[in-house]
């Protein structure tokens, strides 16, 4: 049986805990440059941390190459895994997956 395909709010979701990661990567001095690449200084913007963060761990954990494919469980366990590894690796603490009631924050 297939599983329910992720919905508008996760989407939602998504694409503000990219926001917000990416405004807490370039607050915590973490450009593009320190956490991927060593030769330019590049600030983080949703677009390149979807790109860079969200779409390789969730290729690599669903086989999946697009977010609409994603269900409603993959989203929060992508989320989980690179917050983890960015706080292991970088000692910045990510949002927490956005929800009902904090995704207006």
């Amino acid at each position: 049986m297939d599983k329910p395909q992720r919905t508008l709010s996760q989407n939602a979701a998504l694409h503000l805990w990219l926001r917000q990661t990416a405004d807490l990567l370039n607050d915590a001095g973490m450009d593009m440059k320190k956490t991927l690449k060593e030769s330019v200084d590049i600030p983080w913007t949703e677009e390149s941390a979807k790109l860079h963060l969200w779409k390789p761990v969730m290729e690599a954990m669903t086989g999946n190459d697009s977010t609409t494919e994603m269900d409603t469980i993959e989203p929060s366990e992508i989320c989980k895994v690179i917050t983890k590894h960015i706080g292991e690796n970088h000692g910045v603490v990510l949002p927490e997956w956005p929800n009902r009631f904090t995704r207006d924050e």
